[in-house]
């Protein structure tokens, strides 16, 4: 163990050692007393008294004597706190982890981070939560349901239970379960789910591990959704929550420019031109889990994601969208760095959030937070362009918008979770500062 990383403030330990060491200090005095009074009819030059001499070096100099005795009973105390911590801890430490301390350290810093509730769907929510992990052990993940397409939509007609394919990627974004467990959540039999036929991988081709557990999770439950992920979420020691909006499967519907009408999720991702989006059943109710953390919120983050087919079912949701709005916390939207091809295609940054506001209503958001770094490699076979900074949109009341390098330097087309939850984090310290300066100006 680091003895110094012990001592790092934060870690909650340095107090208890002050109050171990004074404690030991009163014994010593109240030892030194009784030592007093039972010696003070010795003989001087006795046998007794020249032990007593002896023992307490009488023969030094008197700061030398008190120097030796300090050193070794600081040496001595550290030495049995050293032992006591390594018993104790023992059981805990794990060859394969990191040292005992450093997660002790961990847990620490992360509970005094923000409260975040992140909003979407996709890769780019679970994108999101791999870097926000990183900064506080308060973090709801509100993850829509609309999903019909592959292994999640086979189990939503079979089963009749929401999507899960989006909830499985977030909790193997949260979890601090071993890696081995997130890629065996992630892990992907062979085959197709629509074909259950022994060439296309049979009855579990096509799905992956996680989803199945999913399932099997909901059925041990009773057939309660939300239980499902709730026990999930404790099985795989997720840190903060992942939460299905509603435990209602929605449907997402389109209306393209040109008057057709699109249902399903997966069949509207790939249509350009869309008018306007929304959901059927209009009427459920939302998680009361997510209700609860979007009001105890500091920090609302919508997106990253497929604008239509990720983010906007769960703001369609009403309870969800008023919650959102009457929120105190600073809510920002995060923009995709690129475009993407179907629902998004020729989309700039200002029609983006256009279609947010059109849909999730005014006063929706605080904040739009967007990629201005570009020229950073792409395959060469990628259809997406990045997204244009056209600013700003035709609103009534523009929210504030902040620029800044949130791209992965490998892929121009993605962001990177590390940067965009460093940036997402240092704008709300920027903003939640100002917002409290302003809030003292205006009671002074």
């Amino acid at each position: 163990m680091n003895l110094r990383r012990w001592l790092t403030p934060g870690i909650g330990v340095k107090r208890w050692l002050l109050l171990m060491f004074a404690g030991l200090l009163l014994l010593t005095l109240g030892v030194a007393h009784l030592i007093r009074q039972a010696t003070r009819d010795l003989q001087p030059g006795g046998v007794a008294q020249a032990i007593l001499d002896a023992v307490s070096l009488q023969f030094l100099p008197y700061p030398l004597r008190g120097l030796i005795a300090g050193v070794a009973g600081v040496s001595l105390i550290l030495l049995g706190a050293y032992g006591a911590a390594r018993a104790l801890t023992a059981p805990f430490r794990s060859a394969e982890g990191g040292p005992l301390v450093e997660l002790i350290y961990q847990k620490r810093f992360l509970a005094r981070g923000p409260r975040i509730v992140a909003i979407g769907g996709g890769t780019g929510l679970s994108m999101l939560l791999r870097g926000l992990k990183e900064h506080t052990s308060h973090l709801t993940a509100i993850v829509t349901v609309a999903d019909d397409g592959g292994s999640s939509g086979v189990l939503r007609e079979e089963l009749g239970i929401p999507p899960v394919g989006d909830i499985r990627r977030c909790i193997a974004a949260l979890a601090d379960a071993e890696p081995l467990m997130s890629e065996l959540l992630q892990y992907r039999f062979p085959g197709s789910p629509v074909d259950a036929t022994l060439a296309s991988g049979g009855a579990l081709g096509g799905h992956a591990v996680g989803n199945l557990l999913i399932a099997a999770m909901t059925a041990i439950q009773g057939g309660d959704f939300e239980e499902g992920i709730r026990q999930m979420n404790r099985v795989l020691a997720v840190r903060g929550q992942v939460l299905p909006a509603t435990a209602v499967p929605l449907t997402l519907h389109a209306q393209l420019a040109d008057g057709t009408i699109v249902d399903g999720q997966s069949r509207i991702a790939q249509q350009p031109a869309i008018a306007r989006a929304w959901i059927t059943p209009d009427d459920v109710r939302a998680s009361e889990d997510a209700l609860a953390a979007i009001g105890e919120a500091d920090l609302i983050v919508l997106g990253p994601g497929s604008l239509y087919t990720s983010l906007l079912p769960s703001l369609l949701l009403p309870e969800i969208r008023d919650a959102v709005a009457a929120s105190t916390a600073l809510r920002v939207y995060v923009c995709n760095v690129a475009t993407q091809p179907g629902e998004t295609t020729g989309f700039d940054l200002a029609a983006h959030v256009e279609a947010l506001v059109a849909h999730a209503g005014v006063g929706i958001l605080d904040v739009v937070l967007a990629n201005n770094r570009f020229g950073v490699r792409v395959p060469a076979d990628y259809a997406a362009e990045p997204v244009k900074l056209r600013w700003p949109p035709a609103l009534a009341t523009a929210p504030l918008l902040v620029l800044d390098d949130v791209v992965d330097p490998e892929h121009g087309h993605h962001h990177d979770p590390i940067i965009l939850a460093a940036s997402v984090l240092r704008l709300y310290e920027r903003e939640s500062g100002a917002r409290r300066r302003a809030g003292v100006a205006r009671t002074a």
